[in-house]
Order: C-alpha cells, then sequence, then structure tokens
C-alpha cells in the first residue's frame, strides 16, 4: 500500500476522515453544542515567538545613505554578493551534469541518497572520529540541519547554551520552539576564547545541549586544540551533549588550524552540523548535513530515529545539488579552497590594520570565516548612545553598513564582512576613519588620547 494513502473506509468505531468532513452525518461539526461560528484565525504561539534580532534591528534603522557616496555594505554574510568569490568551475559542472543526467527529478529519501551520504561520510571520516552512511543525515542547508539537532535534543523548558556574541539564529530557532537560551561569554582579550567557568555556571538539570560554534560568525576566532579539550571536559563532566556548528569548517587562515570536534573525544556525544555554502561560496544551494558522533552510544537508536523523524517534516534537501555532491567533494581543486583563504587572509589584514590605527576603533584579529569584530570606544564618541546609533550616522554620514553587534548580544562592537572587493574593502575602512575623527573626543582625564 501506498505509504501517503489515507484510508477511508476505517473499521470499529470511529468515523472515517471523508465522513467527518463530507459525510452526510458530520456535515456541521459542533452544531448544537452553543457554539457561535465566527471568524478567528491568528498567527500560533509559535509564529508569535519567532523573532530575528538582525531583521528586527537592521529593519528599524531608518536612516538613509549619503547620496553623494556608493554605498558599500560590509554587513551580509554572503560571498557572492559582490560577484568577486565565484565557486570552482568544478563545483559548477557538477550541477550541470547531475541536472543533464535526469536522474535527480523526484523524491530523495528525506535524510538525502544513500550515494550522498556515503560520499559525506568519507569525505569527513578520520580514524578520531570515523563516520559511515548511518551517521549522516543531509539537509535544507546548515540552518535546517541546527533546527533538526535543536528539535531533536530539546524540548520546550529545557534550556541550551549559546555563546555571546553569537549567530543569532540559534536563539530565533529555539526561542520559537519554546527552548530557553542561557549565554556564555567569550572574551575578546583572548581572541574570543570561551569563559569556560561561566559557561559551567550556566548548567542545570534542564541543560539540553551546548553550541560550540568554531570557527565563529561573528567573530572570526577559532579555537586552539588545547581550548576544545577544556570545552569537552566541561561536557563531559556535566553530561552535556554538544551541537557543533562547524560551517566554517577549514576556513581558517595560515598560522591557524581547524580541529573537528568530534576528532578530540570519544566520550561526548556529538551532533555537528556543516554544508556547502561557505566554503564552496555557495549559500543559495541549500544543502547541509548533521553529522552524527555517537561512539560511547550515549544517543543511541533513539536520536538517530528522532532525527530521521524530523527530516520527514520537508523530506530533505534539493536533489540536483545531492546528485552534483560526489563530484564537488572529489573533483574541487586545492587551489579552489587556497585561493578563497588567501583573499579572505588578505582582506582580513587590510581591515584590522586599517581599523587599529583609528582611534577610537580596537578591532580583533580573525583566524578564520569571514568576519571581523570592531569594538567601539563609546567614551570618545558620546554623541552615540550604543552601537546602533553608530553604525545607524555611519551609514547616513558615509554609506558604509555595517552590522551592530547588539544583533548578536553584544552591544559596542560592529560586525565587518571581509569578502568585498579590496578596492571596496580600502574605501570603506577610509570612510570609516574620516567618520571617526569627525566625531572623535577625548576621554575626560584622558589628553594624551588626543595626541595620537
Amino acid at each position: 500500500m501506498d505509504p501517503y494513502m489515507i484510508e477511508t473506509n476505517g473499521s470499529g468505531d470511529l468515523p472515517s476522515v471523508l465522513d467527518v468532513h463530507v459525510g452526510g452525518r458530520s456535515s456541521t461539526p459542533g452544531k448544537g453544542r452553543g457554539r457561535k461560528a465566527r471568524w478567528s484565525v491568528k498567527p500560533s504561539d509559535m509564529s508569535n515567538n519567532t523573532f530575528n534580532p538582525i531583521r528586527a534591528i537592521v529593519d528599524s534603522m531608518k536612516v538613509k545613505p549619503n547620496p553623494d557616496k556608493a554605498m558599500i555594505s560590509l554587513s551580509i554574510g554572503d560571498p557572492t554578493v559582490f560577484g568577486n568569490l565565484p565557486t570552482d568551475p568544478e563545483v559548477t559542472q557538477a550541477m550541470k551534469d547531475a541536472l543533464d543526467s535526469g536522474k535527480y527529478n523526484g523524491y530523495a529519501p528525506s535524510i538525502g541518497y544513500l550515494s550522498s551520504r556515503e560520499e559525506v561520510a568519507s569525505y569527513y571520516h578520520c580514524p578520531e572520529a570515523p563516520l559511515e552512511a548511518e551517521d549522516v543525515i543531509l539537509t535544507s542547508g546548515c540552518s535546517q540541519a541546527i533546527e533538526l539537532c535543536l528539535a531533536v535534543l530539546a524540548n520546550p523548558g529545557q534550556n541550551i547554551l549559546v555563546p555571546r556574541p553569537g549567530f543569532s539564529l540559534y536563539r530565533t530557532l529555539a526561542e520559537s520552539m519554546g527552548i530557553e537560551v542561557k549565554l556564555y561569554n567569550l572574551l575578546p582579550e583572548k581572541s574570543w576564547e570561551i569563559d569556560l567557568k561561566q559557561l559551567e555556571s550556566l548548567i542545570d538539570e534542564k541543560t539540553a545541549c551546548l553550541i560550540v560554534n568554531n570557527p565563529s560568525n561573528p567573530c572570526g576566532s577559532v579555537f586552539s586544540r588545547s581550548h576544545l579539550q577544556k570545552i569537552l571536559a566541561v561536557a563531559a563532566r556535566q553530561c552535556v551533549p554538544i551541537l557543533a556548528d562547524e560551517i566554517y569548517g577549514d576556513m581558517v587562515f595560515s598560522g591557524s588550524k581547524f580541529e573537528p570536534l568530534a576528532t578530540l573525544s570519544s566520550n561526548v556525544p556529538i551532533l555537528s552540523c556543516g554544508g556547502l555554502a561557505k566554503r564552496w561560496l555557495v549559500p543559495g544551494w541549500r544543502l547541509g548535513w548533521i553529522l552524527i558522533h555517537d561512539r560511547r552510544d550515549i544517543f543511541g537508536n533513539e536520536i538517530r530515529d528522532g532525527l530521521v523523524k524530523l527530516s520527514q517534516r520537508i523530506l530533505g534537501p534539493c536533489t540536483i545539488v545531492q546528485g552534483a555532491l560526489k563530484s564537488i567533494l572529489r573533483r574541487t581543486p586545492q587551489e579552489f579552497y587556497h585561493d578563497t583563504l588567501s583573499f579572505l587572509k588578505s582582506n582580513a589584514d587590510l581591515c584590522y590594520g586599517a581599523l587599529a590605527a583609528i582611534p577610537g576603533l580596537r578591532p580583533v584579529r580573525p583566524s578564520g570565516a569571514m568576519y571581523l569584530m570592531v569594538e567601539i570606544e563609546m567614551e570618545h564618541f558620546p554623541e552615540f548612545e550604543n552601537d546602533v546609533e553608530f553604525t545607524e550616522r555611519l551609514v547616513a554620514e558615509q554609506s558604509v553598513h555595517c552590522l551592530p553587534a547588539t544583533c548578536f548580544e553584544y552591544p559596542n562592537f560592529f560586525r565587518v564582512v571581509i569578502t568585498v572587493p579590496e578596492v571596496m574593502m580600502l574605501e570603506a575602512c577610509s570612510r570609516i576613519q574620516e567618520f571617526c575623527e569627525q566625531h572623535y573626543h577625548c576621554a575626560e582625564g584622558s589628553p594624551e588620547e588626543c595626541d595620537k
């Protein structure tokens, strides 16, 4: 029998679906029960509880850019926006071949084609963290991977631990599901390492999981092996599973190394989320994955089965991208990855150097991903109430748009996206310098600041 067929002849005392809705005996449900028919269509609690802080803050910024200066947006975390970072021709050809084959026009299993999951497992398999196809679930982008992980690990009323500053989607998804968000601090003076003592103090009997984002959006930080081991020690001690958001995995600059979290522990169960979006520069293709690392069988079949059930809600990611996945993972040349990272590091160094020379700004040097965070020494800009006002006026006067870090729960910083063309980055930094020079004031009692 077709699993999607609804049987309507039924048996026993239960009426069939068709009987209830179109059969003569129950054509007016509720009649005679005192219900007064009237229209009352309201949004669900889930929709009312869904809140994206970036959209809320950006949409409330009513300023218009300076008409005499072309707009430069350093706010959008999409590497394709300016056309200077195309994906590799092998990636594009893989998609064309998959489309032309005619093999990928139908439904795939909700967790993805077996052959595609085998490719992902093979690509990320290593002796320290072995993977098989059954450990992989393909999703509609990394965002859906995160959503499925939260949905399978946490119930309404439980809590999750989220980095501050951190990617705003964690809160958006969690609160829409009735899950409480507890924020643990990252320390800018320690290159955004986690305040481990404060993190551990947040854990209670209702803590469902710890989210670790490495490399980081919005910080551009990359955790060392020793710091990751300390994070794992907290999770092991407190018996808290980890959701590892590793969408920027391997996107680290020379001098740093990305360590997949699951390679450093066999004790802590980890759901690692990744995808094609960033490393392969195709965020619109919406293909992500969950890697299930559970060598102590703590998740067991229940979490795996739960993820499969949840994946059946939208029946998986685009089948054509799945069909192209084998060639994408096998044929993308190393030069493509190298060239992308070389460009990002060059832009990061350029931006960091330019902003570090501006009185009143304190950028934190990034080690990977696509971002850089900049502290605003607000005491030197007294006419601005906060980072939101600072960035609003930057748009109005200089037509440069940076995201205020209030979007990431971290006021008095702003985030710069480093994927823009070099000439645009230079111009943006020059305008930011002009803006700061116009608005900078010496702090009281610190006249030496004005001599810089």
